[in-house]
């Protein structure tokens, strides 16, 4: 019985030592994508954010055209909001490229300090979009500011009932 004890408590020893090992090393459970913490459900939308391909955007020549050719759509999950227009838009102002987009060549120049959407109207087909530009950082050349309008232009217009898109104030995007 002697030898029975010490072989129930060397098992015991030996279980309690790997489940402990076990349990250290583990990393803490990640939640399912779409998932809360809580258990409560996070719904999302898939939505397509434009950046900019430079390689994509050149004539016979080799010439960079600063065109609509040379927008790179990105897709992008993000949360179910009743403001998709405005989180999609924001999203592109953040600029956040992963380290293979950049590598493949697709560039932003967003984030630009102090540029912010301060709102989205939809009225009729148009969208107006007011952003506050303090530092004036959405001109700088025809190229520059064109590709930042297409940019802007193409994630906004892919909302439901968008027909036309409206910078306010007009003075963004100059050269």
């Amino acid at each position: 019985m002697k030898k029975t004890m010490i072989i129930i408590l060397a098992v015991a020893a030996a279980v309690i030592a790997a489940a402990a090992i076990y349990f250290s090393t583990r990393k803490a459970p990640q939640p399912a994508a779409g998932r809360r913490n809580a258990g409560q459900e996070i719904k999302t939308r898939k939505i397509t954010i434009y950046y900019y391909d430079p390689q994509a955007d050149k004539d016979e020549s080799g010439n960079v055209m600063c065109s609509r050719a040379g927008l790179a759509p990105l897709v992008r999950e993000i949360p179910l909001t009743k403001t998709p227009i405005q989180d999609a838009i924001n999203l592109l102002l953040k600029g956040d490229l992963t380290a293979s987009e950049k590598q493949a060549g697709i560039t932003t120049e967003f984030p630009l300090p102090g540029l912010v959407l301060k709102g989205a109207d939809l009225a009729g087909g148009i969208l107006t979009l007011e952003f506050d530009d303090p530092q004036n950082k959405t001109s700088g050349g025809s190229c520059r500011a064109g590709v930042l309008w297409f940019q802007i232009e193409a994630t906004a217009r892919q909302a439901a009932g968008v027909d036309r898109v409206r910078f306010v104030p007009e003075t963004l995007f100059q050269p």
